[in-house]
């Protein structure tokens, strides 16, 4: 089971840019796509319903902002729209699609780069999303697989200039401290348990100096599993030729 996660930075510029080829070529069994940007107006999928997915939408009720969209193969035996919280859900952040096996949540994490008031919203957000999830796993069910553009980064080497950026958003010591806290509740970062230790592997870069060019970039795109799921981790990475957005897609398969 291969599952790509993948920040289009707006679904319908990613399809201008040739993105139903892409997703032929790399043929995911399940697409999870961030900031979608498509608003609650209708947004034609037959080009993935074309291809043999099923498709699902969560888009933020503000046109051209955050929104995720998930496409499968398989039909799930559940989708869940949102976590139940009108001030998240009206965003579009989280999409959830339960299998026999696994539940696959995508999600859009805030970003907090617009100023102090947005940075505030997303520490709040992060500290739900931990009680949330914990409470998906208090309930039972398949293991979470937990995958998206989650705007944090958790090392220094998940970026490429860790020293000038110890405050700015994505990257603060509570966001860390986070992102430790998360994965200590039983997850496994599912990149760094291929690739541990790996410098320079990054999933974002800024359109501004030819950052993309020069690989000045931040790991901000992420799958975490449950720990359950560890012995079924066959492989993780990042598709940096992929250039629909200014993310690149991460993916995990699953065995």
């Amino acid at each position: 089971m291969k599952i790509i996660s993948y920040n289009v930075n707006g679904l319908r510029s990613a399809l201008s840019k040739g993105l139903l080829d892409w997703v032929q070529q790399a043929d995911p069994d399940v697409l999870c796509l961030q900031e979608i940007k498509a608003g609650v107006g209708p947004l034609d999928v037959s080009g993935f319903e074309a291809l043999g997915y099923y498709a699902y939408l969560h888009p933020a009720q503000k046109p051209g902002y955050s929104g995720v969209a998930t496409f499968s193969k398989t039909k799930p035996v559940a989708v869940v729209h949102g976590c139940g919280t009108p001030a998240y859900d009206d965003e579009g952040r989280v999409l959830r699609l339960d299998f026999d096996d696994v539940s696959v949540l995508n999600t859009y994490m805030p970003s907090g780069t617009s100023g102090p008031a947005r940075q505030a919203f997303k520490v709040e957000w992060l500290h739900f999303f931990r009680r949330y999830v914990a409470g998906l796993r208090a309930a039972g069910g398949a293991p979470l697989l937990i995958g998206g553009d989650f705007n944090c980064c958790q090392t220094e080497i998940d970026l490429h200039n860790p020293k000038a950026n110890q405050q700015s958003p994505g990257y603060t010591p509570e966001e860390r401290q986070w992102f430790r806290d998360l994965l200590a509740d039983g997850f496994v970062d599912t990149f760094r348990h291929h690739h541990p230790g790996a410098p320079g592997h990054y999933s974002w870069w800024s359109y501004r100096a030819g950052s993309r060019g020069r690989n000045v970039g931040w790991r901000l795109d992420h799958w975490l599993a449950d720990d359950a799921l560890t012995p079924r981790l066959a492989a993780a990475g990042l598709l940096p030729d992929a250039v629909h957005s200014d993310h690149c897609p991460a993916w995990v398969e699953l065995g």
